[in-house]
């Protein structure tokens, strides 16, 4: 079983998911013989040919509305937009048509694609390389929002996001591209979407997180247990559609709870989270739910390491639930 990193891992599912099945096609800036800014794509031109994985304008409008068209008529395009900071341009074509495509025709036409982008922090890319949008896309029903943490999962993920027969919005985060690396099985899997991952046992308190932050929650998880305090850790993995009971049934074994995400507090996903708990679950708490985020300001670049959560942020809000 091959040792692979997470942007690896993305390659090797597109590899997996072309030759099995010819109506999928990659494309985007600069994603083809040049394998895109991270290396995402390489190699999938030289196999698969300019047809099937090319190059588009600088049009993010574009390609969203490309793949839209190609998805009703029986593809299963897979557009990689190059920094989720530059999504915006496409915004309406992702909200207004791929999302309602399946509602507004009574279920005559779906659109079975996927938009990959890496999301996030830490590479010091400043306010336009570096932002984490994910909740502006989780309040639009019809749409899928997927965000791995691990080798493993991009891949099993990217490939169930494939063969969805709805729209995905696939959230790569770029500082685990190459920060990680684990046993990736070879071939064909998929991860079903919509299913947390159990990533650290735990029954005095649960962190939940997904994406960049995963790592961070485990190593606070960790220096917690120096003090005395089991913390749970639960990857969401899927943010829309959201597995409510897993979440529930977390919250419930074990009262206390900690919600962990990098993108901006104000209407970040962490409220839903606290808004779920508190609307179906308040009986079984000890402790108010407490999140810990990004800030409500641009993300910065020489103070990415303030802006961005640490485990001594997240110890810090798992010592406040332990203690209430």
């Amino acid at each position: 079983m091959p040792t692979l990193t997470l942007v690896q891992a993305v390659n090797d599912a597109l590899k997996t998911a072309m030759r099995r099945d010819k109506s999928v096609l990659v494309f985007g800036e600069d994603v083809g013989p040049k394998g895109g800014v991270f290396l995402a794509t390489e190699g999938l031109t030289t196999e698969f040919g300019k047809e099937r994985c090319f190059d588009t304008p600088l049009s993010e409008d574009g390609i969203v509305g490309a793949a839209i068209g190609m998805a009703i008529n029986g593809l299963r395009p897979v557009a990689e937009i190059q920094f989720q900071d530059f999504i915006f341009p496409a915004f309406d074509q992702i909200v207004s048509e791929a999302a309602k495509l399946r509602y507004r025709s009574g279920g005559q036409y779906t659109a079975p694609m996927v938009i990959r982008t890496p999301y996030g922090g830490g590479i010091r890319g400043g306010l336009y390389h570096s932002q984490s949008g994910e909740a502006y896309f989780c309040h639009t029903p019809g749409l899928k929002v997927v965000v791995p943490s691990t080798p493993h999962d991009a891949k099993g993920l990217l490939l169930a996001s494939i063969e969805d027969p709805d729209p995905v919005l696939f959230l790569e985060p770029k500082a685990l591209y190459r920060s990680i690396k684990e046993e990736v099985p070879e071939g064909h899997y998929t991860v079903d979407l919509g299913t947390l991952r159990g990533v650290r046992e735990g029954k005095d308190c649960v962190v939940f997180c997904y994406g960049a932050m995963v790592p961070v929650a485990v190593k606070a998880a960790e220096q917690a247990a120096e003090l005395g305090h089991e913390v749970r850790v639960v990857d969401l993995r899927t943010l829309l559609p959201l597995d409510e009971e897993g979440v529930l049934e977390h919250a419930k074994q074990v009262g206390r709870v900690v919600v962990l995400h990098e993108a901006p507090r104000f209407c970040g996903f962490g409220a839903e989270i606290s808004a779920m708990i508190a609307e179906n679950a308040i009986e079984y708490m000890d402790a108010p739910v407490v999140r810990v985020t990004g800030f409500d300001t641009p993300f910065p670049n020489t103070l990415e390491h303030h802006y961005l959560p640490d485990a001594r942020r997240v110890l810090d809000a798992i010592e406040r639930v332990m203690a209430y």
